[in-house]
């Protein structure tokens, strides 16, 4: 039986990888500024200052659009909580330390230039956003929380390097989840500008989720049973960063029903492009455990798919019957 391999000698085995990746990741990445993506000439001072404070009718962003931006925007808001989870899994050494601070400096121009086209387009109100902001923050996020409350069979205290596993593996799926619903905001926004802006930051996570994804896939080489583990249970108890954000029910299901982030989504754009990369189900390196975890997983996929169906059945007549109503009443 392969023991589990400790976090100190994950982080040893691994590091060369982390350091390739992080040239790779220097080479590929292009430097930009948020100030470039942001139109300051429709900007104009607020009460305080003299001017007038937001009304709705200011917004030139549909209802759809606006819950999308501030979804996102909190999301990128609680960056601290991010830094904070990946500092302790990883090191503040070597490659480690380098990436760390790069993908934190780089995932923070995502909030500056968000914030900074919603207020100077005065996209959405400023005061609830700034409300919104305090009590995300405040709570902050931990998807290792998410993970103990939710899947008690797996002990992430108790699991020997579970915390490095368990965060490269979650990091890949939220990196690309979040390169889909910035991409598919741009869309919605009716605003070439937003649209260009959020193809920026898509760009951005998409490097990031590459960087985690090979990570990930030298950890599967290297402790196969302990990373399928990991992933198994990630993919299962699967989370937004911004879970729990004031109206986060209320954005998420505005989100699904008009395709900005769905169920079908997840499972064909996210999971399953990045279980194929890493050869989840076609790996003959699992001893009887990591079998064990990959059968779970399976079969999780495949309720995820028939669950898929139900939502997109339902969606459709939610969609109907909203469009007869609209019809009756014009």
């Amino acid at each position: 039986m392969a023991r589990n391999l400790t976090q100190l000698e994950l982080l040893i085995e691994l590091e060369p990888i982390a350091a390739s990746n992080v040239d790779r990741h220097l080479s590929m990445a292009k430097d930009w500024h948020p100030h470039d993506y942001v139109p300051w000439d429709r900007g104009r001072n607020f009460a305080f200052m003299g001017g007038t404070d937001w009304e709705p009718e200011q917004s030139t962003l549909s209802e759809l659009a606006k819950a999308a931006m501030v979804t996102n925007l909190l999301t990128e808001d609680n960056l601290p909580s991010y830094h904070r989870e990946i500092s302790e899994n990883f090191s503040k050494d070597g490659a480690w330390g380098t990436w760390v601070g790069r993908w934190t400096a780089e995932e923070n121009r995502h909030g500056i230039v968000l914030r900074d086209y919603l207020v100077v387009t005065r996209g959405v109100d400023p005061v609830a956003l700034e409300q919104a902001r305090m009590i995300h923050m405040t709570n902050g996020y931990s998807a290792m929380a998410v993970v103990d409350d939710k899947a008690p069979g797996f002990d992430i205290h108790a699991s020997t390097g579970a915390g490095l596993l368990f965060s490269v593996a979650y990091v890949t799926f939220q990196e690309l989840a979040t390169r889909v619903s910035h991409r598919n905001t741009g869309r919605v926004c009716d605003d070439p500008i937003a649209d260009r802006m959020l193809a920026r930051i898509a760009a951005d996570e998409n490097l990031h989720m590459i960087f985690y994804r090979n990570l990930c896939a030298a950890a599967l080489d290297l402790a196969p049973d302990q990373t399928v583990e990991a992933i198994n249970t990630i993919v299962q108890n699967f989370q937004m960063p911004g879970a729990g954000m004031p109206g986060w029910r209320r954005n998420g299901v505005l989100m699904a029903k008009h395709g900005i982030y769905d169920l079908r989504q997840h499972l064909e754009e996210v999971l399953m492009p990045v279980l194929r990369k890493w050869e989840i189900f076609e790996r003959n390196d699992f001893g009887p455990r990591g079998e064990r975890d990959r059968e779970d997983l399976a079969a999780f996929l495949e309720r995820l798919g028939a669950d898929v169906l139900r939502f997109e059945e339902q969606r459709d007549r939610s969609l109907a019957r909203a469009a007869a109503r609209e019809h009756q009443s014009a």
